[in-house]
């Protein structure tokens, strides 16, 4: 019989390998498949076994086909009744058109037609449909006027084989087991676990970036011999006449046995590590839902900790080490990117590592720049229906004598640029000239350090695209007393399209392994940002996180919400979580405007609120009663958890929910008015939230500005604010909306932030 066992692409030649390691006979790789023929023995054993294998289809009909009534014909020519066990439930799925046949939906009906059809005409029983979970499921494959006709052996896709643990641990931040499968088997990790077995040679996998352990529970799974589908119940072929069940079984007992008699070879050890805690703890859940977590050695992504756990001092001379090194990053963050390379380079400068292969699944290239090896293969695949590419590094050469020392490895490898920041312990760099950033960031800080001490500042910019070929600003936030701590925000801007997207990339690695070093942050205190064009100006976006494993934010803290403190106040922060800190630097000056122009001031609004930072301070400079409006319960909670840490409680203080412009609106109507108002909205809006209308600071802002006048008690002032860098007043418009505006912006501008005067724009607003 003819069968074939589909796969992405990118997958065909490891799956056609795998195939024939089961002894499937006539292997023959195709185009997203690879087909063999043989029994139906041969076939269910591909079920069972395979793990690069998405579906196992046996080929029942092939006809010409141009038009419905040939389709039909071919499909009813078939002999059903030999094929499905009587009273089989069926569905039906096609692909591909022609000329004639241009709706699947339509070949679906057609196919199903012709074999209830043919069931009802040769047994005398129509055959049910169920969509859901059908005994066969039978699918149309049209090329032209060529049609093919499978039945789905499979039941449901193979890769569906996470614990169901792993469902509520958090599966979609797991990597899909054929894609974790793909990259052990270029690294060999099945030969290296079979040679372990057979005659105890040491083998060691080190996960660089577990993520949610994907790769790790795979590594282990193959580790202990258990067969992919070993716990399924479901399958495709029950309702096949081929199928015997007896042979079935005894097949399964065969996969059974074999994973019981898998020993815990001490010979073999995975480490998975990371260095984000919340990954580690996800994998570790997954892989125990799985019963397979006593298998792996859980690490901080550190060499000196994982090094000691893989019982290298163990291995003698003339011994080859088997196994390897992986790391998926296709999903990670700048900041877990640059780290995890490290830590891959690091275990390569290790005795009795520095021969093994190297795996890592990454959106680009930008491994092969910082990994100090030659790539043996670059496979192109989709993990999460997002291009990316399987890089394969070749293992280093051992001498006669067996692995090389540490001196010997790294004497072999190419020299790798570093930077010397003068403490004795040069950094690692991708691109040479990042010794000019360092330089530049050493001097920078050094001046921002002395005036941060002599003005009391504690939260600051640090850098600010000071050199244009290292385009992002540093920010530095240290901890109130409560919550000790130093930490970064480093935030790219969009470079040029004239710029290599992988030499930016790299420099702003190079930007993440030295700025810490030179600030004295603790590498897992560094939040990472890309900043993108959006309309109207720009924004902080993820970069290279945009799969169903990324998270919301880019960050590679741990969970921290320190407390920091800004003008005798303090607020809550967050580097974890959200785009945005919760308090922007920039608007240092203008928050204590806030407070000057409140002293006296009875009533005061805050628009377009954020987390309330305008408020604390109007309160601290008098304002008797504050009212704090955004659309937005999370930061309205943040705004009051602010204004409690401050003191500030009570119901003198009104948290409001709601469209910000429709309340307004509401107020003005109303004829309500508040001495003090201080306003700064986001450039463009078109939030769900806010139906059908959208903001434009440039297109609405006069009538805003308008409605603001309109709010003021008689001697009133408004505080108007907005970061659209290229904003402009319409002024003879304001003024005949009887709107006094007054430019203030330069007198907002904080020293840190000088070389950006565009930071924002701030006006005073009053009723002419």
């Amino acid at each position: 019989m003819e069968f074939y066992a589909s796969c992405p692409e990118g997958f065909e030649t490891a799956l056609a390998d795998e195939l024939r390691g089961l002894g499937t006979p006539r292997v023959r790789k195709l185009k997203g498949r690879v087909s063999f023929e043989g029994t139906a023995l041969d076939a269910e054993r591909v079920c069972l076994w395979s793990r690069l294998a998405s579906r196992v289809l046996v080929v029942v009909g092939r006809f010409y086909c141009r038009d419905a009534r040939d389709l039909y014909d071919g499909v009813y020519d078939i002999p059903w009744e030999d094929i499905l066990r009587r009273g089989s439930t069926i569905a039906v799925s096609a692909r591909g058109t022609n000329d004639e046949l241009r709706n699947s939906r339509y070949i679906s009906l057609c196919v199903k037609d012709a074999v209830c059809d043919r069931l009802a005409d040769e047994t005398g029983s129509r055959a049910d449909v169920d969509t859901d979970q059908p005994d066969a499921h039978i699918t149309c494959t049209l090329r032209g006027e060529r049609a093919s006709i499978q039945l789905d052996l499979s039941g449901e896709a193979l890769f569906r084989r996470l614990p169901r643990e792993a469902a509520h641990a958090g599966a979609a931040h797991v990597l899909r087991p054929d894609y974790a499968a793909l990259v052990l088997a270029q690294v060999g990790w099945a030969k290296s676990c079979r040679r372990a077995e057979q005659d105890g040679t040491p083998c060691v996998l080190v996960d660089a970036c577990c993520a949610g352990g994907g790769i790790a529970l795979e590594a282990a799974s193959i580790a202990a011999g258990r067969a992919p589908g070993i716990d399924r119940d479901y399958w495709g072929f029950t309702s096949w006449v081929e199928h015997d069940p007896l042979t079935w079984a005894h097949l399964q007992a065969e996969a059974r046995q074999q994973a019981a008699d898998g020993d815990e070879a001490v010979s073999i050890r995975i480490v998975a590590a990371d260095d984000d805690q919340r990954a580690l703890s996800l994998a570790r859940r997954v892989l125990k839902g799985a019963g397979l977590d006593r298998r792996v050695i859980f690490a901080q992504a550190d060499v000196d900790k994982i090094a000691p756990k893989l019982g290298l001092g163990r291995v003698v001379a003339g011994i080859e080490l088997g196994g390897a090194v992986v790391a998926d990053i296709a999903e990670a963050g700048f900041s877990t990117m640059g780290r995890t390379l490290q830590l891959v380079q690091d275990l390569c400068d290790t005795p009795g590592l520095d021969a093994l292969p190297i795996a890592v699944l990454a959106r680009d290239e930008l491994a092969e720049r910082a990994l100090d090896r030659p790539m043996s293969a670059s496979i192109a695949v989709r993990p999460n229906n997002e291009p990316a590419r399987l890089l394969v590094f070749a293992p280093g050469e051992a001498d006669a004598d067996g692995l090389r020392d540490a001196d010997e490895a790294a004497a072999a490898r190419a020299p790798r640029a570093t930077v010397d920041l003068g403490d004795g312990a040069p950094i690692p760099v991708l691109v040479p000239e990042s010794d000019q950033f360092a330089a530049r960031l050493k001097k920078v800080a050094r001046l921002r350090r002395k005036w941060a001490k002599r003005s009391g500042v504690t939260c600051y910019r640090v850098y600010d695209a000071d050199l244009p070929d290292y385009a992002a600003s540093i920010d530095l936030y240290e901890g109130s007393a409560s919550t000790p701590g130093r930490w970064l925000v480093l935030a790219e801007y969009a470079a040029p399209r004239s710029v290599d997207p992988e030499l930016a990339q790299a420099r702003m690695l190079d930007m993440l392994a030295i700025a810490p070093r030179v600030l004295d942050v603790e590498p897992d205190h560094v939040a990472a940002r890309s900043r993108t064009r959006s309309r109207g100006g720009s924004q902080y976006a993820e970069a290279g996180s945009k799969g169903s494993r990324g998270q919301k934010r880019q960050s590679s803290t741990k969970g921290s919400s320190p407390l920091i403190e800004e003008g005798g106040l303090t607020f809550s922060v967050n580097f974890d979580d959200y785009l945005d800190t919760g308090i922007f630097l920039d608007h240092r000056v203008t928050r204590d405007l806030v407070r000057q122009r409140a002293k006296g001031c009875k009533r005061f609004l805050n628009l377009f609120a954020y987390t309330g930072t305008a408020t604390c301070y109007a309160a601290d400079g008098g304002a008797q009663q504050t009212t704090t409006v955004d659309l937005s319960n999370t930061y309205l909670d943040w705004a009051r958890r602010n204004m409690e840490l401050n003191g500030f409680t009570g119901r003198a203080h009104r948290f409001v929910r709601a469209d910000v412009l429709a309340w307004v609106a509401e107020q003005r109507r109303a004829g309500h008015t508040w001495d003090l108002i201080f306003c700064d909205p986001p450039t463009f809006s078109n939030s769900s939230k806010m139906g059908e209308r959208t903001w434009d600071v440039q297109r609405d802002h006069v009538w805003l500005l308008s409605c603001l006048a309109d709010l003021l008690a008689p001697g009133g002032l408004a505080i108007f604010s907005c970061n659209l860098r290229t904003f402009k007043p319409s002024l003879d418009e304001l003024a005949a909306a009887g709107v006094a505006i007054e430019d203030i912006t330069a007198e907002t501008i904080p020293e840190d932030f000088a070389r950006n005067a565009k930071i924002h724009h701030c006006y005073l607003v009053r009723r002419a």
